[in-house]
């Protein structure tokens, strides 16, 4: 078993994982990098056909030609959400192909990949290394999963490929159109979803690049998100994936009154900043209280005869309509929740798909991140110090990712708008189950119940206060919060096993998770 030690968290993590050597977590900012970056091996023009059409005629043709053997890490762009229908396929054919403990690296994984769950217990997968979300969170979570789920952030995954960490020798990427050379784009298309460039980083790096098509255009697909240049074959399938359901479930406003007073009381705790200025720039979360929270903002913004420079998402048709109406000159694109997102992108220059490297890499010359005044987020849960987790619920189980969560912290004021309680668990807690944002990172907590505003931030408390806004201290919350539904959450029952461990951008280990029953 790996040596446990204490990190700058004060959590007890392993120096080793799934035979990896690892580095505890050292502090905001405190880790410095060595080396330089990786890099696939070297190619040459020779080896690919000279008119350019580097077809096969199928997935289990396409992966037999790269080298697929037992062992091997296969990865994907997850820009298709709960509607992929392209890497169910590949595991299969990976399958028939009879290789074994094969690494599976998504940069994350929906409840429309149940089936992986049949080629963990049949050997084909050995592990998942990304975002965990329902039935393979919770196969997970009970220790089935052979190997130590290790859960990062969208920059983190960037990190991790980019520093040498995890290689990838075989990545697949569903692609909207694309031509026969492998140039791909996702705005366009049948099964458009918008960008692709959440899988940008496997494409680079990649010992072998699969694209996988279901709208073969001539030569040259444009705007070619994914260059041709890096991509060794690519396959034609009927429908690569559902559009439909790019959508979110969370991507709807919140009509619960106790959620839209939390979302007004976030806008107006914005407009009570000396961040909210003419240029001001914010980043949205795509759940239904951060949605509102926007609503409510573009009233003030119209009052106030304001508009921002820009703002990021995960965009919807929210986002669209401020583009659209005026309200902002740029909105940034991470990843496109819904179809009206895709339309925008494929329509407005001013829309402007961006990647994890930009936007969230730590390990790079600044990022996008901290350029934001303002990050709208969400947490499951949240402590006294103001540490946050976005995981695991109460009860230990695995059955989010972190997506791009922990790299928004850095934004200069982050707010979690939050219920105080969920199911009639306080959201509130002395110790969150699982840390996976620093508290010194995280600002102010929003509640039906008052506001509570992290100590090291005077100035927000101060503006706040003068608005007039229900300041509160976040003991006082937690007190309250406890006496209406009988007390504090019943600590988590897990065993001794480690099923996954949390990284923080940098790469080191945050926090780790223990399996449950």
């Amino acid at each position: 078993m790996s040596k446990m030690v204490k990190n700058a968290a004060g959590r007890m993590v392993p120096t080793e994982v799934n035979a990896v050597p690892q580095t505890p977590y050292k502090g905001v900012g405190q880790f410095q990098p060595q080396g330089r970056k990786t890099a696939p091996s070297v190619a040459q023009c020779g080896d690919f056909p000279a008119d350019g059409d580097k077809r096969v005629a199928t997935l289990k043709e396409a992966l037999r030609k790269a080298g697929l053997k037992s062992g091997m890490t296969i990865s994907n762009h997850h820009h298709f959400r709960n509607g992929d229908l392209v890497m169910n396929a590949v595991f299969q054919a990976a399958a028939e192909l009879g290789v074994k403990d094969l690494v599976w690296f998504p940069s994350a994984a929906f409840p429309c990949h149940k089936p992986m769950i049949e080629h963990m217990d049949n050997g084909v997968l050995k592990r998942i290394e990304g975002s965990l979300n329902g039935p393979l969170g919770a196969y997970a979570s009970h220790g089935d999963m052979d190997g130590v789920a290790v859960l990062r952030s969208h920059g983190g995954r960037w990190q991790a490929v980019q520093d040498g960490e995890v290689h990838i020798d075989i990545t697949v990427l569903a692609a909207p159109t694309a031509d026969a050379f492998g140039n791909a784009t996702g705005d366009r298309g049948p099964s458009a979803c918008g960008s692709l460039n959440f899988g940008l980083v496997d494409s680079l790096y990649a010992d072998k690049v699969i694209v996988v098509t279901d709208n073969l255009v001539p030569f040259p697909c444009v705007p070619w998100q994914i260059q041709g240049n890096n991509v060794d074959y690519v396959v034609e399938l009927e429908q690569v994936g559902d559009p439909d359901k790019i959508v979110s479930g969370t991507t709807r406003i919140t009509k619960s009154p106790d959620r839209l007073l939390i979302a007004e009381l976030t806008a107006k705790f914005i407009r009570s900043t000396s961040y909210f200025r003419d240029g001001f720039s914010l980043q949205a979360g795509a759940g239904g209280t951060a949605l509102a929270t926007a609503i409510f903002l573009k009233e003030m913004m119209r009052e106030a005869e304001i508009r921002a420079r820009f703002m990021r998402g995960g965009s919807t048709k929210y986002m669209v309509q401020m583009l659209e109406e005026g309200m902002m000159d740029y909105l940034l694109d991470g990843q496109t929740f819904d179809l009206e997102g895709v339309r925008s992108m494929r329509e407005n220059p001013n829309h402007l798909a961006t990647s994890p490297f930009t936007s969230y890499n730590w390990h790079g010359k600044g990022n996008f991140a901290s350029l934001v005044d303002f990050v709208v987020l969400g947490a499951t849960e949240v402590d006294v110090d103001f540490n946050a987790n976005v995981v695991t619920h109460s009860d230990g189980k695995m059955l989010h990712g972190i997506g791009g969560w922990q790299n928004c912290l850095f934004a200069n004021v982050t707010i979690l708008p939050i219920p105080a309680f969920r199911n009639r668990i306080p959201v509130i807690v002395d110790e969150v189950t699982t840390l996976c944002g620093p508290g010194e990172l995280i600002d102010v907590v929003v509640t039906e119940r008052g506001i509570a505003i992290n100590p090291l931030r005077q100035d927000l408390i101060e503006s706040a206060t003068a608005a007039g806004l229900p300041v509160r201290s976040i003991d006082e919350l937690k007190r309250e919060i406890e006496g209406i539904v009988g007390g504090p959450p019943a600590k988590p029952r897990v065993g001794e096993k480690i099923v996954g461990i949390v990284k923080w951008v940098d790469g080191t280990i945050l926090d780790v998770i223990y399996e449950t029953s």
